[in-house]
């Protein structure tokens, strides 16, 4: 554990030191994010957050390359060379985008190219679970296209999200933090070293996002853009699908809690399900919402996740805030089952007390303590309701809607920015 630690504390460290110095090379060269009505900032906001992260990544991988209980894990293997090229051919596009702006054809093309570079890592998904137990063993082919179609809609959900101050940077961390509890528990405990790998992907991911984080959050000082959104997809997907080439499910039948005994041929896949749900429905909703305006799935709109919860009255730190705990809820709850001897119905009783609680904090409506209250009646009786005019004001009825309820002391809100 010390050692997943050590990566976790030294990738935080460079990503936190370097940040502010890429925040100067952003505003030198004009990569600046200019506020749009999407967007929920009106100020230019430096770009390239993603930069800062990637010299985290390369930092603790070539270190860790060297340290004697880590080394093991990239004997013989292409993880390090696979995640530094396919995150620095994503650094690149990234940085063309945000400086002078790519077409969506041109960042798609570089996604899958960077998820070709895993592929040839040997980072792939080899095989699904069947009905009736089993597994289904898929040929190369089918391999590398399913691996390709994960990593590039992991890349675009963390981008979907990337919409808040902190956001991307919180719900992709918390994550990471899962993915690394999760594997670690399988390599140390469970007893299947070839997991150590993932362990190592996450405590790294999980580090780039905490040193990221602070100068990010709201208000933010700078923004990942596109070079750090994508770079975060990729290795979000990496963690799980390098998981999955390795491992052989029935290994997992051997471990002597009995929630995993359940099921072992859809265990791997349950906890990369659960703990990134919240960026894949956000994916998956504006992909149906757009398609079904007969707009692009990559055409902008203000309607994702957090949107909402800033339309319905939340400020901006606290939706973030919300999101943070969502993830926490479902991330939390399925590396809880997965190792740790706790009887279901106490799972389920603890998850829905939690999803009850989010559900308040999310939803004002929701609050029963802060609705109205009738007023209180003074000697048995109702008082007395003050007399309404049948009409406005003179003044205020010659005068446009907008002027009419300024002279009634109600003005109306100016229109959000973004």
């Amino acid at each position: 554990m010390r050692e997943y630690l050590l990566t976790l504390i030294l990738t935080a460290a460079v990503t936190y030191l370097l940040t502010p110095l890429i925040r100067r090379v952003a505003v030198a060269t004009g990569a600046m994010h200019a506020g749009r009505e999407r967007d929920v900032h009106t100020e230019p906001v430096p770009l390239l957050g993603g930069l800062a992260m990637y010299g985290g990544l390369a930092a603790r991988l070539l270190i860790a390359s060297r340290i004697s209980p880590l080394r093991t894990i990239f004997s013989g293997s292409r993880m390090a060379a696979g995640l530094l090229i396919a995150g620095g051919l994503l650094v690149i596009v990234g940085f063309v985008d945000d400086r002078w702006g790519l077409n969506w054809v041109a960042k798609l093309a570089g996604q899958v190219a960077a998820a070709g570079v895993l592929v040839w890592s040997g980072a792939q998904i080899s095989w699904l679970p069947v009905p009736g137990g089993g597994t289904l063993i898929l040929t190369q082919d089918q391999a590398t296209a399913l691996t390709i179609l994960v990593v590039v809609a992991t890349i675009n959900a963390v981008n979907f999200i990337d919409g808040l101050d902190g956001l991307a940077a919180g719900v992709v961390g918390i994550a990471a933090t899962a993915f690394f509890v999760y594997y670690y528990t399988l390599a140390r405990v469970v007893g299947l070293p070839e997991q150590a790998g993932p362990a190592l992907a996450g405590a790294v991911l999980a580090g780039a996002c905490l040193g990221f984080v602070p100068h990010n959050f709201y208000p933010a000082k700078i923004f990942m853009g596109d070079t750090g959104s994508m770079l975060l997809g990729l290795l979000l997907a990496y963690a799980p699908i390098s998981s999955i080439a390795s491992l052989d499910y029935a290994s997992l039948t051997e471990y002597r809690f009995a929630t995993v005994n359940r099921f072992p041929e859809i265990l791997p896949l349950i906890p990369p399900l659960a703990i990134l749900i919240i960026p894949y429905a956000d994916l998956l909703l504006a992909v149906v919402r757009r398609t079904r305006a007969g707009l692009s799935p990559f055409a902008p709109d203000r309607k994702h996740l957090h949107h909402r919860l800033l339309d319905i009255g939340h400020s901006h730190r606290l939706s973030v805030l919300i999101m943070y705990l969502w993830t926490m809820l479902f991330s939390g709850t399925v590396v809880w089952l997965s190792v740790a001897e706790t009887p279901v119905w106490i799972l389920a009783g603890v998850t829905l007390i939690a999803v009850l609680a989010l559900l308040l904090m999310s939803m004002p409506r929701f609050r029963f303590w802060n609705r109205a209250r009738p007023p209180a009646r003074a000697g048995g009786r109702a008082p007395a309701r003050a007399a309404q005019p049948a009409s406005p004001p003179p003044a205020a009825a010659s005068l446009p809607p907008a002027a009419a309820g300024s002279v009634a002391g109600e003005p109306r809100p100016a229109p959000r920015a973004g």
